[in-house]
């Protein structure tokens, strides 16, 4: 992150006495649209015995975000677009998944055959927008053929706002939320969680004009603790069909804040890859 970006941007300290309590939440049920995810969250701690307490963080998948708030898609509805069926023969994807791809995305980033990089509508880019079809049929769906298809969250800052608010209601305690995906990274391969929704929890640490244990002043030390977080628990939560939706995590002390995850973002003018 460059000074002139971070200027722009609000930080928060975060520390850690040198150990950390991470802890799946396996209780939660299989979640379907309409579900009180705040709820079923309060529940499936207290069945595991777990609390949350002052400064405990809770990182939540977006797929189970998205899956309560119903952002399901059966392609078997949709009609591409030319331009998706332009993208579609250049990528040898199917036309009506990049419809959707464009539904969500302000710009698309790159393209290549079995490929397509975008930036997404919250700023975050990423291949496919975000969107999943592992495990995406609603067991609810009472019509609609598929194959289907799921989004991120509309908004997902507003919806870890609620779910903070619901969770400090039901335990009395100042706690973060932050809604993770996993996302792949230019010039790396393999996916890491990233935060792409936050309440209560710093998305960025601004350490500059701290000293190394040379003393030296730091000078363009910036980090991203949501993201970190997000990167951890996504080790925790798993990828496949571990059915791990949420990561309950104590030891760390932090600034209490609402800063949308965007701002982790670069601007689009000082953002060399897209």
């Amino acid at each position: 992150m460059n000074g002139e970006v971070a200027q722009t941007q609000s930080h928060a300290a975060v520390s850690c006495a040198g150990s950390l309590s991470l802890t799946a939440v396996s209780a939660l049920p299989r979640v379907e649209p309409g579900d009180d995810l705040g709820a079923l969250l309060a529940a499936a701690l207290r069945t595991q015995g777990l609390t949350l307490a002052e400064h405990d963080v809770l990182v939540v998948t977006s797929k189970v975000v998205s899956k309560a708030e119903d952002r399901y898609v059966d392609l078997a509805s949709v009609t591409p677009s030319r331009q998706a069926i332009a993208l579609a023969q250049e990528t040898g994807k199917d036309p009506r998944l990049v419809e959707v791809i464009l539904w969500e995305s302000e710009q698309v980033s790159r393209k290549a055959a079995d490929v397509l990089i975008v930036r997404h509508r919250g700023g975050h880019v990423s291949a496919n927008a975000g969107i999943d079809q592992s495990n995406a049929r609603p067991k609810r769906a009472t019509a609609g053929t598929g194959p289907w298809i799921l989004r991120l969250p509309a908004d997902p800052d507003a919806s870890a706002r609620k779910l903070r608010d619901q969770l400090q209601a039901a335990f009395g305690a100042r706690v973060g939320v932050v809604i993770s995906d996993s996302f792949g990274r230019p010039f790396r391969a393999g996916t890491v969680g990233q935060a792409i929704g936050l309440a209560g929890f710093p998305a960025l640490f601004d350490q500059r004009g701290r000293r190394d244990l040379d003393g030296r002043i730091l000078e363009a030390t910036i980090t991203a603790p949501a993201d970190q977080l997000a990167a951890v628990c996504d080790l925790v939560a798993g990828q496949a069909d571990e059915g791990r939706a949420a990561v309950h995590v104590r030891g760390l002390r932090f600034a209490t804040q609402d800063v949308a995850a965007g701002n982790v973002c670069r601007p689009v003018k000082g953002d060399l890859y897209l």
